[in-house]
């Protein structure tokens, strides 16, 4: 890599630890896209670039949440009830989602998944429905199936599952700080199952790029940690000084855009533009 790609790497993991602690998601949104663009520059085999940039957003998250967690320990917002009955779920389906159902997808198909996920996200930031006073959270059944499904869908786009698990809790009536804590704790079992699924499941693929491990490419999982373990405490410690529905839905309309270039993206290999 050269000294200004090893740069764009380290500013990327500034931006996406400071969106960790402030926003309580895990920065795949932001990491994939610009990941891609990277890759893409490093001549990395077009079949696994998407599938690449994925898996590494993905493992960042292990350092990512290391840091939020302790930062937002201190403020005693974590529900850990919630982090502890959704963990086995979780890593059921990130460890099954990581190494069966990510090589099902062809890089366009993931690249219009991805694309789908981003504008689903931006819809949830952009509206704020109130749960009815009355919900509560499901029982061990519904917890276990949810959990599932966090693991599964954050393993496919290479976000921590806050796009899923803060809904779910504002929904069942945890407040917002709480939700938000919440999911920065339940981004270590998804990533530390994912990345081993993703290991897994490219065991023995051919032309792998050299220092990646499966779909995991080193160099950047080690610049974009390094300093995204710096910025998400500072993100954090924001959050708990500001209103955050206005930065959400800033957030939101930047999430579309991206969107849009991921959409474009995907046309471009289905030949439709």
């Amino acid at each position: 890599m050269t000294m200004l790609q090893i740069m764009a790497l380290l500013g990327l993991g500034m931006a996406t630890g400071l969106i960790a602690g402030l926003l309580g998601i895990g920065g795949g949104m932001i990491m994939v896209p610009f990941l891609t663009i990277l890759f893409t520059q490093f001549q990395f085999p077009d079949a696994y670039i998407l599938h690449m940039a994925i898996a590494t957003s993905m493992t960042t998250i292990v350092f990512t949440a290391i840091t939020s967690v302790r930062a937002q320990q201190k403020k005693k917002m974590i529900r850990w009830d919630i982090v502890w009955r959704l963990a086995p779920g979780i890593i059921i389906g990130g460890l099954l989602g990581g190494s069966e159902v990510f090589n099902l997808f062809k890089t366009e198909w993931l690249c219009l998944f991805f694309a789908c996920f981003q504008l689903f996200s931006s819809y949830q930031m952009l509206t704020n429905k109130k749960p009815k006073p009355s919900r509560t959270l499901p029982g061990t059944t519904g917890m276990l199936s949810t959990g599932g499904l966090i693991g599964l869908m954050s393993s496919l786009v290479g976000a921590g599952g806050a796009f899923i698990s803060v809904p779910f809790m504002a929904w069942c009536n945890v407040p917002m700080h709480n939700a938000l804590a919440s999911s920065s704790a339940l981004g270590f079992p998804i990533a530390i199952a994912s990345a081993a699924g993703y290991v897994i499941g490219a065991y023995g693929l051919p032309d792998l790029p050299q220092y990646s491990i499966g779909y995991i490419y080193l160099p950047a999982l080690l610049c974009i940690s390094l300093t995204s373990m710096m910025t998400a405490p500072i993100g954090v410690k924001i959050a708990h000084q500001l209103n955050t529905t206005q930065l959400r839905r800033i957030f939101a309309v930047l999430l579309i855009c991206i969107a849009v270039y991921m959409l474009s993206k995907s046309f471009k290999s289905f030949g439709m533009i």
